[in-house]
């Protein structure tokens, strides 16, 4: 039967080598650092939002990491230049969120609500959200956890772009 050290030494060696892997893996234009977002306005069904724009990869990897709550008309657009299936992380985040893909046309193609987040690097693989229907997303709108059922939010809504 292996000792109490025998178990503890290779346990604590592993937490250590996936806290400092996850630590590195995070981009280092991300790590405290400040990045400006443009801004602009969106409408789902007759709902208005003023939202800050991710469209590029920098942009896109921060997203609203160490962002304070955001109100209901205000939300991040996530902007890709094709459809694909991306993926969100919620690393660093302060709140919970819904996240709603829509595909090129603005029609909702998946919607998870309620994505908790996630406070450290060791938590970056369960916390990452994916588009799990089987159609392409271009864009992807995260709001505060809520909106969805506060605004009747479902796969028939639509995002007109106003302006971004």
């Amino acid at each position: 039967m292996p000792t109490r050290l025998q178990v503890i030494i290779p346990i604590t060696l592993a937490a250590f080598i996936i806290g400092v892997t996850g630590i590195l893996s995070i981009p280092s234009d991300v790590k405290l650092e400040a990045v400006e977002f443009p801004r602009g306005t969106i409408k789902v069904d007759d709902h208005v939002l003023e939202v800050q724009i991710a469209d590029t990869e920098p942009r896109r990897v921060r997203g609203l990491m160490f962002q304070e709550q955001l109100a209901y008309n205000e939300g991040m657009i996530f902007v890709f230049d094709e459809s694909g299936f991306y993926s969100l992380w919620m690393l660093n985040m302060q709140f919970p969120l819904d996240i709603i893909w829509f595909d090129s046309d603005g029609k909702v193609v998946y919607i998870e609500e309620n994505v908790p987040p996630c406070k450290s690097a060791l938590e970056t693989v369960t916390c990452t959200r994916t588009n799990s229907s089987e159609n392409e997303a271009r864009y992807i709108l995260e709001v505060t956890a809520g909106f969805v059922y506060k605004f009747g939010i479902s796969e028939n809504s639509v995002l007109k772009i106003i302006s971004i």
